[in-house]
């Protein structure tokens, strides 16, 4: 799933092209918003909450969409061949003079007021990638459970938006916490700043890296280096699912340099 820093460009890409601009045309193809039609209203911004997706219409409206596993949105130019996918896996066309936004694969797109946005993010902790981040009320949030374990307050979006799988896992390696370790055990102001400071620098960047060397192979401690030796100590990676049933996630750690306590 796309992490907050990913979509958080998406977000700025989508912004330059659309703010400002009048929609020509609009094709929604699901079937909730069937019959709407939003040509004629100006695209104000595109805003990132979190890992959610905000385009603020003119008339109050906010276009609300969520990547999830699989989503993405395309900008085109007049007339360029669009290249995210099969027709079939379209789900909204959005056309101004200079740009077409094409929305692939979106399992969330919904139409709500801009003055009701809180129906569809207020559940959210504070956004790891805001100007405006409550560190205090994230640090907060994750502390509200001792027992739980670390790697599941950080992938929690209603402790702190925007964090994923990569920068849980590699947060967790930097700071040598085991991922079943219980938050009453853990710097947890230590866990959000780290969680902040490797979303941020990753912002300039097309992708994501947390060791510093931004090459094929190369950019991550532990993240999808299952049976791969440790960069720092060459003890074999592990890997296990975590989380509750129905909602476990990959994990990798190296059991030297992450020890159970």
């Amino acid at each position: 799933m796309p992490e907050g820093d990913t979509v958080w460009r998406a977000c700025k890409r989508l912004n330059q092209a659309l703010a400002g601009q009048e929609l020509v045309s609009t094709d929604f193809r699901v079937p909730s918003l069937a019959t709407t039609d939003l040509s004629g209203r100006t695209v104000h911004e595109v805003v990132a909450r979190g890992k959610h997706i905000l385009m603020r219409i003119s008339g109050g409206l906010t276009l609300h969409s969520h990547f999830r596993m699989d989503g993405s949105w395309h900008l085109y130019r007049p007339g360029e061949r669009w290249r995210g996918g099969p027709e079939h896996e379209i789900r909204v066309v959005l056309t101004t003079d200079p740009w077409t936004a094409v929305g692939y694969r979106l399992p969330v797109l919904e139409l709500v007021s801009t003055d009701n946005e809180d129906s569809v993010v207020g559940h959210l902790g504070p956004d790891l990638l805001s100007p405006s981040f409550d560190r205090a009320a994230a640090i907060a949030n994750v502390e509200s459970d001792p027992g739980r374990t670390i790697s599941e307050a950080l992938l929690d979006q209603r402790n702190l938006a925007g964090i994923g799988n990569f920068y849980r896992v590699e947060v967790c390696f930097l700071l040598g916490l085991h991922p079943w370790r219980p938050v009453s055990t853990v710097d947890v102001p230590a866990a959000v700043d780290l969680s902040r400071k490797l979303m941020k620098a990753n912002l300039r960047n097309g992708t994501q890296v947390s060791t510093g060397i931004d090459r094929p192979g190369q950019r991550s401690w532990v993240f999808e280096r299952a049976g791969k030796p440790c960069r720092r100590c060459g003890t074999t990676i592990l890997t296990a699912q975590l989380g509750e049933p129905t909602r476990e996630r990959v994990t990798y750690w190296c059991p030297a340099c992450q020890p159970e306590s």
